[in-house]
């Protein structure tokens, strides 16, 4: 059985890693369109900021027994009666057959509509290819840069560049940055930008780059005006299916391919996964669109299982996500108040602010914690927090995923057993805290206005 597999980021190298796993007999191909395979990309900003000076060991993996790579291959067609994808290779086309495909061909940027994104100095970051341009740039001196985008790849890279000694604007269109969390977290957040000197200006949109003599000029709304040396621009993603955007295959949302909760498309005996995919919303329990490198990965594996005779399903996500900006890490998992309201719950959100570990041990840092749940059932839907990035935020975010997860209610975090010695924790976890605040919170009375 030959699979075939186009894209070689997250979601590609999940799914054939884990066909070998099953079947070792089977033929795996992985075509992909660049030279990178199973890069992170996420980790972009870690590599221009200095901090990871080798770019290769962004690889997750760099061995792959038994999996054929062939590199700076794109697709061009897809023939699902055939059962073949056309190519381009370096001296013409070429046609291979499948027995199972996976498209995993990820996201593309969603890049603004603002005059002068083509000018010498401008660049998307997204791609390898884009990271190396970007350093080349750097590397020449430069001591300013606009930050276009203020959401997770726009503040990594305040920080980045900040690293490096430069000078830094940042630039979005939302009331504070980072709108994946709420406002206030996010001016926080901004306080943080500002106390390391980086230029916030929120609520605006960028409407031309232009040249300014050696210089290039950002403008935006309401007169806004900032001149760098350099402009970067961080937009949000849109899914890559150009490639079976007239093949018969069915879209959903946003365009990215409708899949089931096996990984399979309309089409029999193909899959796809990652960021060019609907995804399942484990609280919604809907298929929406959410792209992240997490997700790619349990796709891919999922697709990877079923396409050699599996029997898996995708168990969902509840967009649990994390950010380090300077010494701050800001993390949300669930649902918000406002997206609560809009899928029909009930929601009430508490919030709290707790010391990381008991205050007599030297270091003690404050947690700002946001649950959501519901009024009625007392689920638990959301959370939200931040703080010092020693501090565990990402790892106390994580109990209240697999809360979510198992669908807990949030007085039931009270009962979970959780670990405890005073340089690390109280014996009531800031989790458990901000559940017993939540739980007060239900119990009040309904203010009528």
């Amino acid at each position: 059985m030959r699979f075939l597999i186009i894209g070689g980021s997250d979601a590609g190298i999940s799914a054939a890693l884990r066909a070998r796993e099953i079947a070792p007999g089977i033929e795996v191909t992985v075509v992909l369109a660049d030279a990178f395979p199973n890069f992170s990309i996420c980790g972009l900003p870690f590599f221009l900021s200095g901090e990871t000076p080798d770019w290769r060991t962004l690889a997750h993996r760099t061995e792959f027994e038994g999996i054929e790579l062939m590199m700076n291959c794109a697709a061009r067609t897809i023939s699902f009666e055939d059962r073949s994808v056309e190519i381009a290779v370096q001296d013409g086309r070429k046609t291979l057959r499948y027995d199972r495909l996976l498209i995993a061909t990820g996201a593309h940027p969603a890049m603004p509509q603002i005059s002068g994104l083509n000018l010498e100095g401008v660049y998307p970051l997204h791609t390898m290819e884009n990271s190396f341009r970007i350093q080349e740039h750097l590397n020449r001196g430069v001591r300013s840069a606009v930050l276009v985008g203020a959401g997770y790849i726009g503040l990594e890279m305040a920080d980045a560049l900040v690293h490096r000694g430069m000078i830094v604007t940042l630039v979005g269109r939302s009331e504070a940055v980072l709108s994946t969390v709420d406002a206030d977290f996010g001016r926080i957040v901004e306080k943080e930008l500002g106390r390391r000197g980086v230029a916030i200006q929120s609520g605006t949109e960028v409407t031309a780059i232009e040249k300014a003599g050696a210089l290039l000029r950002v403008r935006g709304a309401s007169g806004f005006s900032a001149e760098a040396e350099i402009v970067i621009v961080a937009p949000g993603v849109s899914p890559n299916t150009q490639l079976v955007a007239n093949s018969g295959l069915e879209l959903g949302e946003k365009g990215a391919i409708r899949v089931n909760r096996r990984m399979e498309t309309s089409q029999p005996n193909v899959y796809a996964a990652g960021d060019c995919v609907e995804t399942w919303h484990r609280i919604l329990e809907r298929n929406t669109y959410l792209p992240l490198g997490t997700t790619s990965h349990k796709q891919g594996r999922v697709a990877g299982e079923n396409a050699v005779g599996g029997d898996r399903q995708f168990e969902g996500v509840l967009g649990t996500q994390v950010v380090k900006v300077f010494d701050l890490a800001i993390g949300r998992t669930g649902l918000r108040e406002t997206e609560a309201q809009d899928a029909g719950f009930s929601p009430i959100t508490a919030s709290t602010g707790s010391f990381d570990h008991k205050a007599y041990y030297p270091g003690a840092q404050e947690i700002l914690t946001k649950v959501t749940g519901d009024r009625n059932t007392g689920r638990l839907l959301g959370a939200q927090m931040i703080g010092h990035w020693q501090a565990s935020v990402a790892k106390r975010l994580d109990v209240f995923a697999t809360a979510l997860f198992n669908r807990m209610a949030v007085d039931d975090l009270n009962d979970v057993d959780l670990s405890y010695t005073p340089p690390l924790g109280s014996p009531w976890d800031v989790v458990q805290l901000a559940a017993q605040k939540w739980t007060t919170r239900q119990s009040s009375p309904v203010s009528v206005y």
